[in-house]
């Protein structure tokens, strides 16, 4: 049973990334401000991003830039457990936006190169669109440590927290716009307009992809077998003789 479950998320690392990623969502708001619980989650995510970007991307490349930025990162969100110095949070965030970026990028590579579409490339679908919303979340957090009180809320009074940052991040990829954390200073709200265009050209460029590789699939099997049923050719044959008859009755008419 085990060894059964291990071999699926080995088959599907995308499926176990999405889903460490939804379940942090869930999870973030019982610790509050417990920085020791959110460094935990934290660290957690990465190992979980890092096997993610190890199974889809097996080359050294991958392995040593995973480690020059997830290592950092994670040591970090250890130091922020003991200090909350606005430049620990500022560092860690920086290095970590760079991972989700990057982990985002190595996705996405993942899914456009072949001609068809596993189901893990469906998750990959939705945890790229987490990836990308975690680091434009850390870019938040490092904006606020550059150029204080960038964002503003309900609660004007200091600097946003991370679940407040994520709920813009996301409300800004998927353009809902529901978020009442507004960007008030010049550099966030530059930041904020490139994860609008980001949201915009990722959903723009998935739909393409997922079209275009279905009229190409559809395509080559009707030259690969023009009668099989779910050619053209094949559809028309599957076509009652009544209903033929009826429409050359028509139109002898």
């Amino acid at each position: 049973m085990t060894a059964a479950l291990v071999g699926r998320l080995r088959r599907q690392p995308s499926a176990m990334l999405l889903g460490v990623q939804l379940l942090g969502v869930l999870i973030y708001p019982f610790f509050g401000d417990s920085r020791a619980g959110s460094a935990a989650i934290s660290m957690f995510g990465l190992l979980v991003l890092a096997l993610a970007v190890w199974s889809v991307e097996t080359t050294a490349w991958a392995v040593w830039v995973s480690i020059l930025l997830g290592v950092p990162s994670a040591a970090f969100a250890v130091l922020q457990v003991f200090n909350d110095s606005d430049a620990w949070i500022g560092w860690g965030s920086g290095f970590e936006a760079a991972f989700y970026f990057y982990a985002a990028g190595s996705l996405i590579s993942y899914m456009l190169a072949d001609f068809t579409i596993t189901r893990d490339e469906l998750y990959a679908v939705g945890a790229t669109f987490t990836l990308l919303a975690w680091a434009f979340a850390h870019l938040y957090a490092v904006t606020q440590v550059l150029w204080p009180a960038s964002f503003t809320a309900a609660d004007p009074v200091g600097n946003r927290t991370w679940m407040e940052l994520l709920f813009l991040s996301f409300t800004t990829l998927s353009s809902t716009g529901l978020s009442d954390v507004v960007p008030v200073l010049p550099h966030a709200r530059s930041f904020v307009m490139i994860e609008q265009v980001a949201g915009l050209a990722y959903v723009a460029m998935i739909v393409s992809w997922m079209v275009g590789l279905t009229v190409a699939r559809a395509r080559w099997r009707d030259t690969r077998d023009p009668s099989a049923p779910g050619s053209a050719r094949g559809r028309a044959e599957q076509i009652p003789d009544a209903v033929r008859d009826g429409g050359r009755e028509q139109a002898d008419q």
